[in-house]
C-alpha cells in the first residue's frame, strides 16, 4: 500500500509536461500498433469534455469576482492586452497574404460541401450581438463565452456597486474552490493527450502530409511566424527586453496542451493556471484569458485569408494588393467573431471568398479540404491562439509595471 502511494506521489511530482510528453509518445505508438483500441481515445474525450464542462463556470465566477474586486490601475492594462490581440491578429493575416503571394497554392476543387456558414461580416457581428444577449444561464451551459464575459462583467460590476464585503468573499471562496477542481481536472492532462493523440494517429495516419502538404506548410508556416517572430517583436517594442524566454515557456505549457484539445475555450484553466504560475495578477488575467480566447485570433486569420486566397489563385481570380489589404481587415474582424472550437475558422472562409465574387458552393469545397487537414493545421492554429493569450498578458501587466515603475 505505501508503495502504490509512493509510486503515485512521483508521478504527481514529476513534470506535467514531462508527463503530457510521455501520454503524447504512448498514444502514438499505440495509434500505430494498435488502432483497434478505439477505447483508448475515449480518455481524450473525457478529457476535453470535462475542461469544456468547467471552463465555463470558472470564466463566469472568475470574471464577475475580479470584476467585484478590481482595483483602479486595471482599464489600462486591459487597453494594451486588447490593442495587442487586436494589432497581431492584423499582422498574421498580413503575414497571410505575404505568404500566399510568395508561394501561391491552388487546390482540387470538386465537391460541394451542405453547411450553414455566415454569408457576410454583418453576419458575424449580428451573431455576436445576439450570444451577447443571450440568457446567462444558457450562456454557461453552451459555452458561449461572449455571454458569459458580457453577463459577468455587469453582475461583477452590480457586485462591486452594492454587495457587502462578506458577499464577495463567499463569491471569492466559490471562486477559489472551482479553480481548485480544475486543477485536479488538468492533472488527467496526460492521460487525455495520449486519448487525444491515439485517435487521430490511428484515424489519419501519415497520408494527410501527402495530398495537402504544400497548403499545410503554408497555413504552419504563417503561423510559426506569428509565433516565433511577429509576436515577439510587439514584446520587444513595448518592453525593450528578450521576449523568447517567455514564449517558450508559453507554447510549452500552453500551446502543447491546445495542439492536442484544439480549443481555445478548453485550454481557458490551462492559461489560467500559468498565469498564476507567473505571478500575475489574477483579477486581471481572470477577464483577460477568456477574452483573449474569443478575440485574439491569430491563427483563425491566418487560415481564413490563406485558404481564401488558395480558393482565388485556382479560379483564376486576380487579386490587387487594395484587395489584399481589404481581405486583412476582413479576416482580422472575422477571427474576433470565430468560435473556440475545432474548426470554427473554417467556417468563415466562404464569407471571406465572397469579396471576391466566388460562390458559397465553391468555397465550401475549400471549407472541406479544410476538415481534412484539420487535424493538423487546427492544431497549430490553436496552440498559436491560446499560448499567445498569456503571452500577451503577461506582456501587458509587465508593461504596466514597468510604466508605474
Amino acid at each position: 500500500m505505501k508503495k502504490d502511494i509512493k509510486i503515485f506521489t512521483k508521478w504527481f511530482e514529476m513534470s506535467l509536461v514531462l508527463r503530457i510528453v510521455g501520454g503524447l509518445i504512448v498514444g502514438s505508438c499505440l495509434g500505430l500498433l494498435v488502432p483497434q483500441w478505439t477505447w483508448i481515445g475515449i480518455m481524450g474525450i473525457a478529457f476535453v469534455s470535462a475542461l469544456k464542462a468547467i471552463a465555463p463556470v470558472l470564466v463566469a465566477v472568475l470574471v464577475a469576482v475580479s470584476i467585484a474586486k478590481a482595483g483602479n490601475g486595471l482599464g489600462s492594462r486591459f487597453q494594451v492586452v486588447i490593442s495587442q490581440y487586436i494589432l497581431s491578429t492584423f499582422i498574421a493575416a498580413m503575414c497571410a497574404v505575404v505568404g500566399s503571394f510568395l508561394f501561391p497554392v491552388t487546390l482540387k476543387l470538386t465537391d460541394a460541401v451542405d453547411q450553414s456558414v455566415p454569408g457576410a461580416l454583418s453576419d458575424v457581428f449580428s451573431n455576436l450581438l445576439t450570444n451577447m444577449v443571450t440568457n446567462p444561464v444558457m450562456s454557461i451551459s453552451q459555452a458561449n463565452y461572449i455571454g458569459i464575459l458580457f453577463w459577468s462583467i455587469l453582475i461583477g460590476i452590480a457586485l462591486r456597486m452594492k454587495a457587502s464585503q462578506p458577499t464577495i468573499s463567499l463569491v471569492q471562496d466559490i471562486s477559489d474552490a472551482i479553480t481548485l477542481t480544475v486543477r485536479w481536472v488538468i492533472e488527467f492532462a496526460p492521460f487525455g493527450v495520449m486519448g487525444l493523440v491515439f485517435t487521430s494517429v490511428s484515424d489519419n495516419g501519415l497520408n494527410v502530409f501527402s495530398t495537402y502538404g504544400q497548403l499545410m506548410l503554408l497555413l504552419i508556416g504563417c503561423m510559426l511566424a506569428c509565433a516565433l517572430i511577429f509576436n515577439p517583436l510587439i514584446y520587444l517594442v513595448m518592453l525593450r527586453r528578450n521576449p523568447y524566454p517567455l514564449l517558450f515557456l508559453c507554447l510549452k505549457e500552453s500551446g502543447l496542451q491546445a495542439f492536442f484539445t484544439r480549443s481555445s475555450a478548453a485550454n481557458i484553466p490551462i492559461n489560467m493556471a500559468l498565469c498564476k504560475k507567473l505571478g500575475l495578477d489574477e483579477n486581471f488575467y481572470s477577464v483577460s484569458i477568456p477574452l483573449g480566447a474569443t478575440i485574439n485570433m491569430d491563427g483563425a486569420a491566418v487560415t481564413i485569408t490563406v485558404m481564401s486566397l488558395a480558393v482565388a489563385h485556382t479560379m483564376g481570380v486576380e487579386v490587387s494588393f487594395a484587395s489584399a489589404l481589404f481581405l486583412s481587415v476582413i479576416a482580422t474582424l472575422a477571427a474576433c467573431g470565430t468560435s473556440g472550437v475545432a474548426g470554427g475558422s473554417l467556417l468563415l472562409v466562404p464569407m471571406a471568398c465572397s469579396f471576391f465574387n466566388i460562390g458559397n458552393d465553391v468555397a465550401m469545397q475549400a471549407v472541406a479540404i479544410g476538415f481534412i487537414i484539420g487535424v493538423i493545421q487546427d492544431s497549430v492554429e490553436t496552440a498559436l491562439n491560446s499560448s499567445s493569450d498569456v503571452f500577451f498578458t503577461a506582456a501587458a501587466e509587465y508593461y504596466d509595471r514597468k510604466k508605474n515603475g
